[in-house]
């Protein structure tokens, strides 16, 4: 398997693929064209914002010269088909969403395990790159989440990697969730004995041949301090 994990697939407001870091060469360089693809769901219930999503990508992937024998949603509607799903996939994308209540949908399918024997190329999106994790950070996201006691911070996910990912860090470090601070006041003090890789939109986590890489602008925060690891146009081994 390879994988690009991200923290955006996509140019800010536009349905082009972020062709920054050498992502889209290297996507064109390890995807089959045309290829069978699955775009697995971040709510299985919400099926007409998964469409939307699914269609937005879909329609990046296209215009950027790549074309699909096969495009198919997995959610609530056809999740038991999981397993023919994965097995006949060429590339799996996971998409972007609420960490928590994907790691929810991942587990009933069992894609862990799925995932096992798959020899494709993956690409996770966001909350999906966070849940490739072995130890899944699911930093608080909705009002209320920060403040809540019992909300679950680490949860087991897909173990593709040891890397914990933060996103859209160019925006996450300036925001405020019920009144804390979401670097600061919540990732710093979870640092603790911790490592947050934390990607900015355009750059992403590399697997080939069993080496991780981060591609782009990235920074890693460990016991409470944030240090610049990478930046734009460099590649690091992690």
């Amino acid at each position: 398997m390879k994988y690009f994990l991200t923290s955006s697939l996509l140019i800010p407001n536009t349905e082009k693929i972020n062709p920054a870091n050498g992502f889209l060469d290297a996507l064109k360089h390890c995807v089959p064209n045309p290829c069978k693809a699955v775009f697995v769901c971040s709510d299985p219930v919400h099926h007409e914002k998964t469409e939307r999503f699914a269609k937005s990508i879909q329609a990046a992937f296209l215009s950027a010269g790549f074309d699909f024998s096969q495009f198919t949603i997995l959610d609530s509607k056809n999740q038991e088909d999981a397993a023919d799903l994965v097995s006949g996939a060429e590339l799996i994308i996971l998409a972007g969403g609420h960490v928590p209540t994907q790691n929810r949908f991942f587990a009933q399918v069992g894609l862990k395990n799925l995932l096992q024997s798959f020899g494709g190329v993956l690409i996770g999106i966001s909350a999906g790159s966070m849940n490739c994790a072995e130890v899944v950070y699911a930093h608080p996201d909705l009002a209320g989440e920060a403040i809540d006691a019992a909300y679950q911070k680490y949860l087991p996910g897909l173990a593709l990697t040891k890397k914990m990912i933060l996103p859209h860090y160019q925006m996450i470090k300036h925001d405020m969730l019920d009144g804390l601070r979401v670097m600061e006041d919540i990732a710093y003090p979870d640092s603790r004995g911790k490592a947050f890789y934390t990607l900015v939109d355009g750059s992403y986590l590399y697997l080939d041949n069993g080496i991780e890489k981060i591609c782009g602008e990235a920074y890693l925060i460990t016991d409470g301090e944030l240090s610049q690891i990478s930046s734009l146009g460099n590649t690091v081994v992690v």
